[in-house]
């Protein structure tokens, strides 16, 4: 069951000039990195004048969910689900 976690995190970007996409690949939390292995759903939400993007990652053993800020370009992870 995810737990709610709602802090900010530094994450690491891949970019791809040729197809304009830019995917998280690297997660720093709580002094460890994950290394992203697969994304998920990735959608965008308005919340007034402000757009937000949220992924859905895993590094293959834990599912995180992440979202984008992008006003401010901050990351925050919302919520962990770590596989038993």
């Amino acid at each position: 069951m995810p737990e709610t976690i709602n802090e900010p995190v530094s994450v690491t970007l891949w970019s791809n000039h040729k197809t304009r996409k830019v995917l998280p690949y690297g997660l720093y939390w709580h002094g460890r990195r994950y290394q992203i292995t697969t994304i998920g759903l990735h959608h965008t939400v308005w919340e007034g004048k402000r757009l937000f993007h949220v992924f859905s990652v895993s590094d293959g053993s834990t599912f995180f969910k992440l979202v984008m800020n992008s006003e401010t370009l901050a990351w925050t992870l919302l919520e962990v689900d770590m596989a038993n």
